[in-house]
């Protein structure tokens, strides 16, 4: 019988999170009547519980601006944004079960930044889930004409509140480093604090594993009787795998590298071949439920652009030609010239190691995918080396 699923996002704070949102409140009650900008960055590894925190500090900040009149934040004007999709669905959803949210609450940062400049408007307090999706470049095919999100952001608002892991950075328009993040801001008040427990992969010796093999190393394949860990010889077994225990559990979807060709919104079908198996990759969701949410998606393979931020229970993940192995010196390394995501790789020609931000990039892909699941991880490899090298580790 399938798992009645709650969203993620209202998930239970643990000590360390409490603590951290002790801290981002003491930041805004002192900052709030200063007379310059400021920033409060909130760092950490895929699945640390950024977001579980950042939801239910802005819900309490909400909270106080709408029905507390004897609070500072009583009528502040405050936003929540985020540069990707599912995730602003995911908020979304939250807000329409919620009295003190609302659906306008949430933007993503374009719209919010063009609207606030139009209007020469400021908000008081802005939120920014997956800030390291902001772009740092103009993009005028998503209307942004600016030099750096961040920046327009810190003159839109008198606070931001930015959640920041360049581990997660996808695309070389919105490449950021710890070091670059740190000079931007350095004009302006700023405090940092680091969430470094996993909350999501239910084995710290899961996420080791998965931390050495996106630095280029292979270790023995962990042994925990708490989560399944296990190696695929085929995608069609894979396939197979992850319908079972989407049946008993619920949350359970095949995910893969962008290694596999598509074109957006040219209204052909793409797909993922990965042995005997082939599947259609995820299609742009128009719907208000998330991508992993929907039954249908059980017989897609999702990318980094439905999956990203999103929990799941088990996952498969088909890492595709791009992510090799080096038989002489037995590491695993990246070729990006397999990748498929040719917009990823688009406008930064000013960057000085090129390749080096390029390798970084599908690397942080593969990161965000092995950390999606808390229960169980299934991998295949289309790179035959590297497909030998795990099933020998995994025996």
């Amino acid at each position: 019988m399938q798992i009645q699923q709650t969203n993620y996002l209202l998930t239970k704070l643990s000590a360390s999170q409490k603590k951290l949102e002790t801290a981002v409140f003491d930041f805004l009650k002192r900052q709030l009547k200063q007379p310059t900008s400021s920033i409060f960055i909130i760092e950490g590894d895929a699945g640390s519980g950024k977001s579980v925190v950042l939801n239910d500090l802005f819900t309490k900040l909400q909270q106080k601006s709408r029905n507390e009149p004897d609070s500072i934040f009583f009528k502040t004007q405050n936003k929540l944004l985020v540069n990707h999709n599912e995730m602003l669905k995911i908020y979304q959803e939250i807000a329409g079960d919620n009295p003190v949210l609302f659906k306008k609450d949430f933007q993503k940062p374009t719209p919010f930044i063009n609207h606030q400049q139009k209007n020469a408007s400021s908000a008081d307090i802005v939120f920014v889930d997956e800030g390291h999706l902001l772009l740092n470049k103009a993009d005028p095919f998503n209307r942004f004409t600016g030099h750096n999100q961040l920046l327009e952001l810190l003159q839109c608002a008198k606070i931001v509140v930015l959640v920041f892991d360049p581990q997660q950075v996808i695309k070389l328009k919105s490449y950021w480093t710890l070091s670059q993040l740190k000079k931007l801001i350095a004009p302006y008040p700023a405090e940092f604090f680091h969430l470094d427990q996993q909350y999501r992969v239910e084995s710290p010796a899961v996420t080791k594993w998965i931390n050495h093999f996106t630095a280029g190393e292979l270790l023995p394949l962990p042994n925990d009787p708490n989560f399944e860990f296990q190696i695929f010889e085929d995608g069609l077994p894979l396939y197979h795998k992850i319908q079972q225990q989407d049946h008993k559990y619920g949350l359970a979807r095949l995910i893969a590298t962008a290694d596999f060709p598509f074109t957006v919104l040219d209204g052909k079908t793409w797909y993922v071949t990965a042995g005997k198996l082939k599947l259609p990759w995820d299609k742009i969701n128009f719907t208000d439920r998330p991508w992993a949410e929907r039954p249908e998606t059980l017989h897609e393979v999702g990318s980094i652009y439905t999956i990203q931020g999103f929990d799941l229970n088990f996952a498969g993940v088909i890492l595709g030609p791009s992510i090799k192995y080096d038989l002489k010196t037995k590491r695993v390394y990246v070729d990006p010239t397999q990748y498929e995501d040719h917009e990823a790789f688009k406008k930064r020609s000013d960057l000085p190691n090129l390749a080096q931000a390029k390798a970084e990039i599908v690397m942080n892909s593969v990161n965000i995918l092995l950390k999606r699941p808390k229960k169980g991880l299934y991998l295949y490899a289309v790179d035959a080396d590297l497909r030998r090298a795990l099933r020998t580790i995994g025996k």
